[in-house]
């Protein structure tokens, strides 16, 4: 079962606690062997078709997350964990 977005925010931010820079797909892909997800839920698209549920999910914790101050976005793709985040 593809888990919603506020059940991917903690095991977001405990991958990103290492406080290194991250990609994005490398984030959903870690996050997804985390989650034991098919290969079908993998691939499984919004009823938009215009993007991937899981990543899309994934996309949502971490605007919550950066919304909170937790993570920041240091490039196009990228993001890492900030001081607020670390002590949370």
């Amino acid at each position: 079962m593809i888990p919603d977005f506020q059940s991917i925010m903690l095991p977001l931010l405990k991958y990103a606690s290492d406080e290194k820079e991250h990609h994005n797909r490398d984030a959903i892909e870690q996050l997804a062997n985390e989650f034991n997800l098919s290969e079908e839920e993998k691939k499984e698209f919004l009823s938009s078709g215009q993007q991937v549920i899981f990543d899309n999910r994934v996309a949502w914790a971490k605007t919550y997350l950066k919304k909170a101050g937790l993570l920041e976005l240091t490039r196009r793709g990228f993001f890492k964990i900030t001081e607020k985040g670390v002590t949370v």
